[in-house]
């Protein structure tokens, strides 16, 4: 008989402790402790470059630890953030894998029940363990579950398709219906949102809510956070060192985290206030020595030495003093600072006429943008959203079909696009250096509108900004990204799915500076909390029922 790998439904344990992992030298993990059990929900947080996709890795079993130990009851899926894109396997090859174990069980079922008709020995033993494993797996209804989280998610159905013929969120969507309707023991997903417009959030979000098993979400979705978890691991620095862990899911962790940085600041002010009198004592202890060693003239020899001799050992009991008080200095959160962004007053920057794209763009759409204009580009998935800020920004060449894109001369417009271009090997900061260099020499930037990349606050380290673009996280890939459409401070900023892989703390630095900003903002995106958040901004739908979708801003 086939070995099936079956779930262990109300036994599944998923545990972590001490878990400690380093890379290159540089602790990723230190002292991660979950006990993640069926019907628990956990969420992971933190800034970009903490370990969260790291931790998932540990959990699955597919990276291990330094120190520390993980113990896995039941069965268990991973879905990355990346999938290959060279893949030579279907839609239906990809779904039989994941549905594998009920497929061979329905067979082990069959084959026994035929032996059991033949009255062979053993039949009834051999059909009675094939049924209990098929009624564990649920293996009749394993296709119908992939089905619905197929169509849920908006995901292709075609079992024929290759996969290469998917686009990136095409071939998340599928695979990520496979792990809904695997009816895994434990779900690890790794910024499972990503690729999902607002119907497939919503499906997403009411599986996890009513998944029998564990989840553990690395999530900066923080609508999903907020709908899903119940617990919240902050992998953030503390004052301990130690991850954090939150109950009372999304808003627990937002109190909680909060109330312990305003703790951590008040005691690091008064460890600074404490060091800087200290360091003064010191400073004029030493400035007696350095001014009592010659007392005035007829002051015994038995004085002088006794007087020197007080004051060395005052200075030496004050660098004591010093030296035995530790600041346990916060780190401090990177800032995100938008650079000032040009205005061309009573301009019209950039305008779009009947503008379609064959096969990609069919509904003609029509706008206009001065500076400070806001613009949310709403619709599902294929409505052509992304197609249209390809055309506005004339990215890699990209034309209208019919209609006509005008933008006003010497007008700067940037595209943040949805999907990263392939990680370059150059370092992150010669990489940008370069950028803001051809910026210059080409005349599309003046000299002295050139902004370092530390003035931006988007790398977390200068450690990282030296590191090649392929070694950074997804998430720092995006920030480096990020900086270089700012870089050549544009009249309007055209950006898709701007949060993609962006920690939440960015997300809303981000959101702000864009309502303050002078330049014009043209926004796709399905993050349901920005779509919250931008709500008064005139609206472009690509899916409302007319002939045309103008918006003159």
């Amino acid at each position: 008989m086939t070995a099936l790998t079956l779930p262990a439904r109300a036994r599944a344990q998923l545990t972590c402790a001490d878990v400690r992992v380093e890379r290159g030298g540089r602790t990723v993990l230190n002292d991660v402790e979950m006990k993640v059990a069926p019907g628990s929900r956990w969420g992971v947080v933190g800034e970009n470059g903490r370990g969260k996709s790291t931790l998932l890795h540990v959990l699955a079993g597919t990276l291990a630890p330094d120190t520390g130990s993980v113990h896995r009851t039941g069965t268990l899926a991973l879905a990355e953030q990346e999938m290959p894109a060279e893949d030579a396997r279907t839609v239906g090859d990809f779904i039989d894998e994941h549905l594998a174990d009920a497929r061979a069980a329905l067979g082990e079922l069959d084959a026994s029940a035929e032996a059991l008709a033949d009255g062979r020995p053993g039949a009834d033993r051999a059909y009675a363990h094939a049924l209990e494993a098929a009624q564990a797996l649920d293996a009749w209804d394993a296709d119908r579950r992939v089905d619905v989280a197929l169509a849920g998610l908006g995901a292709v159905s075609d079992r024929s398709r290759p996969l290469t013929t998917l686009s990136v969120g095409q071939r998340y969507r599928v695979r990520l219906a496979c792990l809904l309707g695997g009816e895994y023991d434990f779900l690890l997903l790794d910024e499972p949102t990503n690729h999902l417009d607002l119907a497939g959030l919503e499906f997403l979000t009411a599986r996890l809510r009513a998944h029998s098993g564990g989840v553990v979400v690395v999530s900066h979705d923080r609508a999903l956070l907020a709908d899903v978890a119940t617990t919240v691991l902050d992998l953030d620095p503390t004052r301990d060192g130690r991850p954090a862990v939150h109950g009372g899911g999304y808003a627990g962790y937002r109190e909680g985290r909060e109330a312990e940085l305003a703790r951590w600041e008040a005691e690091y002010e008064q460890q600074q206030a404490e060091h800087a009198r200290l360091t003064q004592a010191l400073s004029e202890a030493q400035n007696r020595l350095s001014t009592g060693w010659r007392p005035p003239k007829g002051t015994g020899k038995h004085q002088r030495a006794t007087r020197a001799g007080a004051l060395v050992r005052s200075v030496r009991r004050r660098q004591d003093d010093l030296e035995q008080h530790k600041v346990t200095a916060p780190v401090p959160p990177q800032r995100f600072r938008m650079p000032a962004l040009p205005a061309r007053p009573g301009v019209v920057l950039l305008r779009a006429d009947q503008v379609t794209v064959d096969g990609r763009l069919r509904r003609p759409v029509s706008l206009a943008l001065h500076s400070g204009d806001r613009l949310a580009v709403t619709g599902p998935n294929g409505a052509g959203k992304s197609t249209l800020l390809s055309v506005l920004a004339n990215a890699e060449g990209l034309v209208p079909s019919a209609g006509q894109v005008h933008r006003a001369r010497n007008a700067r417009v940037r595209l943040l696009g949805q999907e990263s271009p392939r990680a370059s090997l150059q370092r992150a900061r010669r990489l940008y250096e370069a950028h803001t260099a051809r910026l210059v020499s080409t005349g599309a930037l003046a000299a002295d509108e050139v902004v370092g990349l530390g003035a931006l606050g988007l790398l977390l380290t200068p450690r990282d900004a030296d590191k090649p673009v392929a070694e950074l996280s997804m998430g720092q890939q995006r920030r480096l990204e990020l900086a270089l459409v700012l870089a050549a401070r544009p009249h309007v900023l055209l950006l898709d799915e701007p949060t993609n892989h962006l920690s939440i703390t960015l997300v809303d630095e981000l959101t702000e500076a864009l309502q303050a900003t002078d330049a014009a903002v043209v926004l796709a995106t399905h993050d349901r909390q920005l779509r919250r958040d931008v709500n008064s901004w005139p609206r472009l739908d690509l899916a409302a029922p007319m002939r045309e979708a103008t918006v003159y801003a």
